[in-house]
């Protein structure tokens, strides 16, 4: 079974070159995109206290309800042990924003965001 870098299961069952060249085509690009991180509800981890309210003017985020909101986040750091994402600063090196702490393989919490929602969460 191939398994990416953020510990999900790429490939059903195959065998050990397939799931090498199964991850070499997969690459690590995926590691650059733009995800969403439900927070909200106090229902574990990579879920915050707060309601969006909390957050600053301006912030990426979406309301879901109930107290439950996506921020937009970028990975910053990836290992066995954790996954460091921190709210996505569109490019701004000075910017200084959140960091959030998740557990390894990547959680239900943390997912890939889509195309449409790239372009509605788009700055610009």
């Amino acid at each position: 079974m191939a398994v990416d870098l953020l510990g999900r299961d790429r490939s059903a069952a195959v065998e050990w070159l397939a799931a090498e060249e199964l991850l070499d085509e997969l690459g690590i690009g995926y590691l650059a995109d733009a995800y969403l991180l439900r927070r909200g509800g106090g229902a574990g981890v990579g879920e915050g206290s707060g309601a969006a309210d909390d957050l600053a003017a301006g912030d990426p985020t979406d309301e879901v309800g109930g107290g439950v909101y996506d921020v937009r986040v970028r990975i910053v750091e990836v290992s066995t042990a954790r996954i460091v994402v921190k709210r996505d600063d569109f490019g701004d090196i000075t910017a200084s924003l959140e960091q959030f702490e998740l557990p390894w393989p990547m959680p239900d919490s943390l997912r890939p965001m889509t195309a449409d929602e790239l372009r509605a969460w788009s700055p610009w």
